[in-house]
């Protein structure tokens, strides 16, 4: 048996089985995101007769982004003991449970109260959730080819929070109940396709105190750039209404601006694909740069097809930039603490979006660009100066270190 496995046939075997598994691993990362894209237009619909505004569904939007934010490091650091896999099972599951909780509690309408912190609890796993899903590619992939697979789930992501809002509306139409009943149950992919990671197990005991090594410097970096990024695509796509109104067209044109925005995106992550490369920090200096100018155009341009184009060009530059932020934290990361850094790249996007969001809402759609803006220059400024200081002693990232 043995010697099988060493055959020919036996490596396309198990060549064949790594690609299945990655490919399953793909669709449970696309699939993931749903709840969270068609949360905006999802509890809107679920909001309304509950309160009588819409606007009560940003609500629900903020509580579940602000559990997510609070939870991600505790929720990821009790995982440490168990199997990658079923930790990430269980948290789906719960989230899962916690999303058909508002379902119920819509139907019923029931006291709106009920309904926070049913959102809560779906919210507070949530960002470990992404955190363990994200390890877990590091034991299907080899480090060569964990750009290539992060570009095609950046893609994919772009195409949920693309198609997701518009699979809300078009079930909202006949029932906010059912439109929550569809979105839990698309919210399951990763409990039915992650794949079994025997080898993705908990923290031995002499890991324990490896564990807690310090974190390096260079990732409060990255994660503040990360912050900065999800500002400049949160700056598109919340204020995609205020665009369209300040453009003279009808509110039902503002998918028009978080289209352009994914479009964008879908294009850069297929760019990452093919390439497969990790960015250089100098390059990512770059990407930053090159992000500020898009969001500089939002900012000022007085055309329609100009503030467009700038959002084409923080679209590309989002998942280059994603891309780059994963692999970094991936090698930067103290033993065992992976799922925990990658949690807080999600909360670190998260806070640039609640950021963003409050701007928008207390002092308008100018004052959150500027915001947006004035963070991505602070984070391209952070970026180069940390670039020379590394030049300078002659050392530099390498790629990104498997967890295993």
């Amino acid at each position: 048996m043995a010697r099988t496995a060493t055959t020919p046939r036996g490596r396309a075997a198990r060549t064949s089985r790594s690609r299945l598994d990655i490919l399953r691993w793909q669709a449970g990362c696309g699939t993931f995101n749903v709840p969270q894209a068609a949360a905006p237009i999802a509890f809107a619909l679920i909001a309304l007769p509950l309160t009588g505004t819409a606007e009560s569904g940003a609500a629900l939007v903020l509580a579940m982004t602000a559990a997510q934010v609070l939870g991600a490091v505790p929720v990821a650091r009790i995982g440490r003991r168990f199997n990658g896999v079923r930790y990430l099972r269980a948290l789906i599951g719960v989230r899962a449970l916690a999303l058909a909780a508002v379902t119920l509690l819509a139907a019923a309408r029931a006291p709106f109260a009920l309904v926070v912190v049913a959102v809560v609890a779906a919210g507070v796993v949530n960002g470990a959730a992404y955190g363990y899903m994200r390890l877990l590619l590091n034991y299907l992939v080899e480090p060569a080819g964990l750009p290539r697979a992060l570009g095609v789930a950046a893609t994919l992501t772009e195409v949920s929070f693309a198609l997701s809002p518009v699979l809300a509306s078009l079930l909202g139409a006949v029932s906010p109940a059912w439109t929550m009943a569809v979105v839990t149950v698309l919210g399951l992919g990763p409990l039915v396709l992650m794949p079994s990671v025997p080898e993705a197990r908990g923290l031995q005991v002499n890991e324990v105190n490896r564990a807690r090594t310090r974190v390096p410097r260079a990732v409060f970096l990255w994660l503040f750039c990360a912050s900065a990024s999800g500002s400049a695509a949160a700056a598109v796509e919340v204020g995609a209404v205020p665009f369209a109104l300040a453009f003279g067209l009808d509110p039902g044109w503002a998918f028009l601006f978080a289209l352009t925005l994914c479009v964008g995106s879908v294009m850069g992550g297929i760019w990452v694909s093919v390439r497969n490369r990790k960015p250089t920090p100098r390059r990512v200096v770059a990407f930053l740069a090159a992000m500020a100018t898009g969001s500089a155009l939002v900012l000022t341009g007085g055309h329609l097809a100009v503030t467009l184009a700038g959002a084409a060009v923080v679209g590309l530059f989002l998942p280059m930039l994603s891309t780059f932020y994963s692999l970094a934290l991936d090698e930067l990361s103290p033993p065992g603490r992976r799922a925990e850094m990658f949690a807080l790249q999600r909360t670190a996007s998260s806070l640039g979006i609640i950021a963003i969001s409050g701007l928008l809402a207390l002092l308008g759609l100018r004052a959150a660009l500027t915001a947006s803006l004035a963070l991505l220059l602070t984070a391209c400024a952070l970026a180069a100066a940390h670039v020379a200081r590394t030049a300078a002693s002659g050392a530099g990232p390498g790629p990104g270190v498997p967890d295993r």
